[in-house]
């Protein structure tokens, strides 16, 4: 076998991003708006690029992106063969490559025909395409990089980003410096994105008419519950955070704030967040409520500590405020809302592991089975381009069940595109700043996204 160079993997890379604009624009209300101008195909209505209405311009762009798209797969798969790519590569590859004439046919009864089921074809063939080149992409990588060093967690600095103004056993730390280490507590970096899911919730549930007393409500609540999550986790792992660099200075682990006020200042915004909740519904309380036990409880004190999934299952903490930002509209859970938290879901792990591989010997010293401290770098790798491709086809289904239109099809696809080649830079260079520039582009995908999903809902 010989080695795989990188022009395999740019390939996979272009053919994954073109793909996958055909499957989030076909999931779009904009394409599918569009198609009732064109009812026939492979021409519309016996003229070819016809483009005398905007429909018609979606709609042949949509067709021609989906021809350059096949000559991409083939030359891909040429490709592969002429590198001499393992079996299970070539076999991932040619999935798609045997898929996508019949996903054209369907495409075109889609076209041509109302009937429901198949849209949901075309859509799920689209996933069984994207999914074999995805594979294929993290076969590739495994081949090239896998026995190569890594040095992802070299040189991994002291403390998690907030600095700490107090040097442990001072005195008289006064009330600037103590009332910094209560926010601290509640670990405000986590809010921001956490209130974007909750507003994406409320926004797809609402659209225009959503309310200002349920967005100050829902926020105000979520501020606080995450505030609650935040602080009991401090307390629980005050013990275990002394021997990692990346939290020695935390308040607790400092004997700062005594473990007595810590848990009377969780349990108080605990209570504040519940009343906030309540105002808008015992469901919307019950899944606030559901949140903080969930993620101060289970993940803390058994999924972390525990398993190796921990950050698997641990992703549906992240998920819940996608729920409570829809109940705070609607007072039960809907299928868009089911739809958003899956994205969530997926896209932790492969947010999170990155953080993981960055400061793997932290993870190690404190105890906690990561992905990389259990299987390794090389393996973490690998299923961060898994659980990178199952988030943005999180994202496709998400625009499938709801009204989002060309800004969130744009937006999840430039930006996955920029995820997804700052994984396989991770793969390339195996260091810690491509580790959190891997990092940091996952926050951006999500935060995109997210603010996409409040744009298309409300305004657009």
């Amino acid at each position: 076998m010989r080695t795989i160079r990188p022009r395999l993997t740019h390939a996979l890379v272009a053919a994954i991003l073109g793909v996958y604009a055909l499957l989030v624009a076909g999931a779009t209300t904009a394409l599918t708006d569009a198609a009732a101008a064109c009812p026939t195909w492979p021409a519309c209505n016996g003229r070819w690029l016809s483009l005398t209405s905007v429909s018609l311009e979606i709609v042949w762009a949509h067709r021609l992106l989906a021809a350059l798209v096949g000559a991409l797969l083939l030359g891909t798969v040429a490709l592969a063969y002429a590198e001499g790519a393992e079996t299970r590569v070539l076999a991932a590859i040619g999935v798609p490559v045997v898929c996508y004439p019949i996903q054209v046919l369907v495409g075109a009864l889609a076209a041509t025909n109302a009937v429901a089921y198949v849209p949901v074809l075309h859509l799920g063939l689209g996933v069984v395409i994207f999914s074999g080149l995805v594979l294929a992409l993290a076969w590739a990588l495994e081949a090239r990089t896998a026995e190569k060093p890594s040095a992802e967690w070299d040189g991994a600095p002291k403390g998690d980003g907030d600095p700490e103004p107090l040097a442990a056993g001072s005195d008289d730390p006064g009330w600037r410096v103590l009332a910094g280490a209560y926010v601290r507590m509640m670990k405000p970096r986590l809010m921001w994105l956490l209130c974007l899911v909750a507003s994406a919730g409320m926004a797809l549930a609402a659209g225009p008419a959503l309310t200002a007393r349920t967005v100050v409500l829902t926020l105000l609540g979520g501020v606080l519950s995450i505030g609650a999550s935040g602080t009991f986790n401090h307390v629980l792992e005050r013990d275990v955070d002394r021997k990692m660099n990346r939290t020695a200075d935390r308040p607790l682990a400092t004997d700062l704030i005594p473990k007595r006020n810590a848990l009377a200042f969780g349990a108080l915004l605990a209570l504040a967040s519940l009343v906030s909740f309540l105002r808008l519904g015992l469901f919307t309380a019950f899944l606030g409520l559901t949140a903080i036990v969930f993620y101060s409880v289970i993940y803390t004190l058994v999924l972390k500590p525990n398993t190796v999934q921990n950050t698997v299952i641990g992703g549906a903490a992240g998920a819940l405020p996608a729920l409570i930002g829809w109940t705070a509209v609607t007072g039960s859970i809907g299928l868009p809302a089911l739809a958003l938290a899956g994205v969530i879901f997926l896209w932790t792990p492969a947010h999170f592991y990155n953080l993981a591989l960055a400061y793997r010997d932290d993870y190690e010293r404190g105890g906690f089975p990561m992905m990389p401290v259990v299987r390794g770098a090389a393996v973490t790798r690998k299923h961060i381009v898994g659980w990178l491709g199952a988030t943005l086809i999180g994202a496709a289904v998400l625009a499938a069940v709801t009204d989002l239109g060309w800004l969130y099809a744009a937006t999840v696809v430039v930006l996955g595109g920029v995820f997804l080649w700052m994984v396989v830079r991770l793969h390339e260079e195996r260091d810690r700043t491509a580790a959190m520039r891997s990092f940091h582009a996952s926050n951006a995908f999500l935060g995109a996204m997210l603010l996409a999903v409040l744009i298309d809902a409300i305004v657009v």
